[in-house]
């Protein structure tokens, strides 16, 4: 992939007629790269909807049961909205075709960097596959079967009578009447092992008779095999890819970068006074600020990985840099370290993260993914995301000692189990909170702030959806969150280097 001017692009466009035949189908393995020229502006922004795209697939995968009617409506809105191919664009929608094949091999370069993030991007391109695949008509499903050498023998009419009482009694679900109407295929028994092992298909002579509506699990499975090795040829390339000065920051940034409301413009700066801060961390504080908040008293000191998380959340929630400075200070003189100290040690980096030092530069509060993507904690540490780096056992306790009710522990852990760090936070948000629905998708630790002093102060109504056993799951461990979208977008990219350099400042500990 190279990049161009904003004229190459416009001509490549007026090319773009003659280039259709490149996506014969709106769906497709992701085998070949692109090889055009794109603009770096491009290049991010398709990344972004599709990271966008992701983690809505992510989030309704948690609250719906995947394939029901509001699963799909959703899924559907959101592929309308950022301009990616869904079924009524099935057949002839060129830009949302080239913008899905692109964004693909963006986010692959981005999420090939570790064992998590190939695990989280296979599962929601499995997702946003099967989704995509079952929505086609029967004549589609087989275009694309050929598109992608799949190309199963169909079962003629004649055997498939033959079978009918066979083929009925072993495929759950299915009448005499329904199998005469559906299609079958014949494939090999390794393609189809996971519908053996469920005992849903017919098998003989070594060959499995699939109907069509089941043939999306052995495209899956064939989809998995071929892009979990991708994935690992690209993590081993990435090197040569890295050494591009234009594309290293953004790499190193997608799988955890936020673009939402800028927390560092703090509009209710001085609304907030250190009286409150105490009763303001068990009320509306997010588990990873309460945390530091309870180590910062309980010890009067914290690493500068927790004075960087804390002190800009802090900073984001409306403290102005007076606050900030006499905040930590009278802190940490109760602990080991003096007034003179802190003068020369600790106050030039809190005035430097708001802007007051150095490069000048007015630094947001960290995201959700950032958090969760970076710097873990080490043994002394209170930053992170205790969803995400608390040992589980350690994490009940601390969700015990805040009186968290053991059915709302339950589906934190269990949240928590299936990585959905986020939604677990968003668990914690509504079982504090004691509501069912919130309606807000949360990405951000000064989100949770605000969303929740707007809740508590009544300036907020907390949006529900009519119980509908029908369109969504139940209540269970792993699927009550509703209407979760954990939207990790970009940053620039001076913004990022210039936190690394804040960082340095923090180091002294």
């Amino acid at each position: 992939m190279e990049f161009s001017s904003g004229r190459a692009r416009l001509k490549q466009a007026r090319l773009a007629g003659d280039r259709r035949e490149l996506y014969p189908h709106s769906l497709q393995f992701y085998l070949e790269p692109p090889t055009e020229n794109i603009s770096l502006v491009e290049f991010e922004s398709f990344a972004i909807d599709r990271l966008k795209l992701l983690k809505a697939v992510e989030n309704l995968g948690v609250s719906y049961a995947r394939g029901n009617e509001s699963y799909k409506t959703k899924l559907e809105t959101e592929l309308r909205k950022l301009k990616f191919p869904y079924r009524a664009l099935a057949e002839d929608d060129y830009e949302a075709r080239r913008k899905d094949h692109i964004s693909h091999f963006i986010l692959r370069l981005a999420y090939c960097q570790s064992e998590d993030l190939r695990r989280w991007f296979l599962q929601q391109e499995m997702d946003l596959l099967r989704y995509r695949f079952n929505e086609l008509t029967d004549s589609l499903r087989q275009k694309f079967l050929q598109h992608v050498n799949l190309s199963f023998e169909a079962v003629s009419e004649d055997l498939k009578n033959e079978l009918a009482n066979d083929l009925c009694t072993s495929t759950p679900g299915f009448s005499m009447i329904k199998v005469k109407e559906q299609m079958f295929y014949k494939v090999g028994l390794a393609d189809a092992v996971d519908l053996f092992r469920a005992r849903r298909v017919f098998i003989k002579d070594g060959f499995a008779y699939v109907p069509l509506k089941d043939i999306d699990a052995i495209v899956l499975n064939n989809y998995r095999a071929k892009l979990s090795k991708a994935l690992a040829l690209t993590a081993r390339s990435l090197p040569a890819v890295q050494t591009d000065e234009r594309l290293q920051p953004l790499l190193n940034h997608l799988s955890h970068a936020y673009v939402g409301p800028d927390y560092s413009v703090q509009k209710s700066a001085g609304k907030i006074s250190l009286d409150q801060i105490d009763a303001l961390s068990v009320k509306s504080f997010p588990l990873c600020m309460r945390q530091l908040h309870r180590a910062l008293r309980d010890s009067h000191h914290l690493r500068h990985g927790g004075r960087m998380q804390y002190g800009l959340f802090l900073k984001g929630i409306g403290l102005t840099l007076e606050q900030a400075l006499e905040f930590w200070k009278k802190e940490f003189i109760r602990g080991k370290v003096d007034a003179d100290k802190f003068d020369k040690g600790y106050a030039y980096s809190i005035r430097h993260s708001y802007g007051k030092e150095g490069r000048r530069t007015d630094y947001t509060p960290y995201s959700c993914m950032k958090i969760i993507m970076s710097n873990p904690p080490s043994q002394g540490d209170y930053h992170g995301c205790p969803f995400r780096h608390c040992d589980p056992e350690l994490l009940k306790q601390k969700l015990q000692a805040y009186r968290v009710p053991p059915g709302g522990m339950a589906q934190i852990l269990e949240l928590v189990k299936g990585m959905h760090y986020q939604l677990a936070c968003q668990k914690y948000f509504e079982v504090t909170h004691d509501v069912d629905d919130v309606g807000f998708s949360l990405s951000h630790p000064n989100q949770y702030f605000t969303e929740s002093q707007r809740l508590l102060s009544g300036a907020r109504e907390v949006k529900k959806e009519p119980s509908n056993s029908a369109n969504s799951q139940p209540k269970s461990v792993s699927q009550q969150s509703k209407n979760l979208s954990s939207t990790p977008t970009s940053s620039s990219t001076a913004a990022a280097a210039e936190l690394e350099g804040l960082e340095a400042y923090f180091t002294e500990d």
